[in-house]
């Protein structure tokens, strides 16, 4: 994969992503994009976000406009996940094998150099895996933090709020009035000066912001819901 491939990615994703957002209306989602002035700076960085659904794809397409030079990179397994893996793959997802070591490492190289010399903008879910537990944040792996200090580009935080619909339609006599997810931008934090051996301290920093964040948002959208509504969430 050459830098070539990868920027004319971050291209065809503008449009891939537009067309993947009507979805939303299926679901009945509302997305309430906050201090989105973070994501609309033309520079590179990496953005690291929680990952707790495959709605996560879903809500990423319809913020792809503001960040608008971006692509996003996601394990293969992702693209199993119907319908949300096609419409990622369409809209210009980059898939790695994480069995394949030698191969990731190259696609993220790569990667790397885009952001720099093209301004983009790289998307990853830092956790690994789909987080079922609605009180914290997995731990995150180093992949999207080393890429960044290598770089020499800012993290750019982004928290969801918890997805507490999924299981609604199992509950009768439920109003639920609006699905709505907050999407949270943090202020980027900058990785200028930093070195692999402050990977550590830099992945603890991210995930204690992110992890406050999270709560906040988390506490704001449930305490939106009806008091009958079988959803608690213990921050």
């Amino acid at each position: 994969m050459n830098p070539g491939y990868v920027a004319s990615v971050a291209t065809f994703t503008r449009f891939g992503a537009w067309l993947i957002k009507p979805i939303t209306k299926l679901y009945e989602i509302e997305w309430v994009l906050r201090n989105e002035k973070v994501l609309a700076e033309e520079r590179g960085a990496v953005i690291v976000a929680n990952h707790q659904s495959s709605f996560d794809i879903l809500g990423m397409f319809n913020i792809w406009h503001v960040a608008y030079k971006m692509t996003a990179i996601a394990k293969k397994e992702v693209f199993y996940v119907w319908p949300f893996g096609l419409s990622a793959y369409l809209a210009g997802v980059v898939f790695i094998n994480r069995s394949d070591a030698k191969n990731a490492y190259k696609q993220l190289e790569v990667t790397s150099k885009v952001m720099v010399e093209e301004k983009t903008k790289i998307w990853l879910f830092p956790e690994g895996t789909r987080n079922k537990d609605y009180t914290k944040l997995l731990p995150f792996k180093k992949g999207a933090f080393t890429m960044a200090v290598a770089a020499q580009v800012p993290i750019i935080p982004v928290v969801f709020s918890p997805y507490y619909f999924i299981n609604d339609k199992k509950y009768t006599g439920l109003l639920v009035i609006r699905r709505h997810v907050v999407i949270q931008c943090l202020e980027p934090i900058s990785t200028e000066g930093l070195t692999s051996e402050d990977v550590p301290d830099l992945i603890n920093r991210v995930h204690e912001k992110m992890s406050i964040a999270y709560k906040e948002v988390s506490k704001e959208v449930l305490d939106t819901l009806p008091s009958n509504y079988p959803f608690t969430f213990k921050g």
